[in-house]
């Protein structure tokens, strides 16, 4: 798939379209299971995005055992060598959070459908309404925890000048205001940028330009050179800016798991701006 329609993590509809031929694609669709057996792209399998997260309340959106993972894309019928094209019918954060968990597998060849099942259909391409299935295959993991962060981990990079926090809540949420854990807030130092702001919606929910991108980065000083630990409330919305981030060709990214719904919900965390 490199060719002048992807980048390192995105593939467009035209050169989608002509691979859905290809028996070592496979097309995940995180779309709600109704939605998806109204119409898919042809070939697509269905992944609820619940089965990629382990949750042990109030902290959800943890990421699960590698063997768990691996069982669940092996009863999909993939195997680490296959090329996986990811998409969901909103705008694609249930479908980034499946690329980020692939990332800390270490699968090497997964994209991102830009614009997801909107452009898709905004572009009058082929849907089907038959439920895809496949054989069960062995799905083997080289685990990759370079992209993951923790609270432990976090708090070992407070106050780094090498480093930088991205909170991708909305404005509320990082002021306390919305308040969706036992604390309100946001984690002392950290940048916020909501994940909105990197979409086009007049463009069926493409990632904005590369250079309208780059600017809003560079402006809120976020920067290449950086190891950036992005978060929302349970690292969906903050995988579409990891996409984002990894799309930009920026090297040190990692998603906290957990993100929100961990720290806001533990007694001793650190908080700015505390309600």
């Amino acid at each position: 798939m490199n060719d002048q329609h992807t980048t390192s993590v995105l593939i467009d509809g035209k050169a989608l379209q002509q691979r859905l031929q290809d028996d070592t694609l496979a097309i995940i669709d995180l779309s709600r299971r109704d939605g998806y057996l109204q119409q898919h792209i042809p070939g697509a399998r269905h992944l609820d995005v619940g089965l990629i997260m382990a949750n042990r309340p109030p902290v959800m959106g943890l990421l699960p055992d590698i063997a768990y993972l691996e069982n669940i894309l092996g009863k999909l019928g993939i195997q680490a060598d296959n090329t996986i094209v990811i998409y969901d019918e909103e705008a694609n954060a249930k479908a980034c959070r499946l690329f980020w968990t692939l990332d800390a597998l270490g699968h090497q060849q997964h994209f991102l459908l830009d614009g997801g099942l909107q452009h898709w259909l905004a572009e009058g391409r082929p849907v089907d309404n038959q439920a895809s299935s496949h054989n069960p295959k062995c799905y083997r993991a080289n685990a990759n925890n370079q992209c993951v962060a923790d609270r432990d981990y976090l708090l070992s990079r407070l106050g780094d000048a090498d480093t930088r926090i991205l909170d991708v809540r909305s404005a509320a949420e990082f002021e306390g205001i919305d308040k969706r854990s036992q604390r309100g807030g946001h984690i002392p130092g950290a940048i916020h940028l909501e994940w909105l702001k990197c979409i086009d919606c007049e463009n069926s929910m493409r990632l904005r330009k590369e250079d309208e991108l780059r600017q809003l980065l560079h402006q809120a000083d976020i920067l290449p050179e950086h190891e950036v630990i992005i978060h929302c409330q349970t690292h969906q919305r903050s995988a579409h800016t990891y996409v984002v981030l990894k799309h930009l060709g920026y090297p040190r990214v990692r998603g906290y798991a957990g993100a929100w719904s961990d720290w806001g919900n533990h007694p001793e965390t650190p908080i700015a701006n505390e309600r």
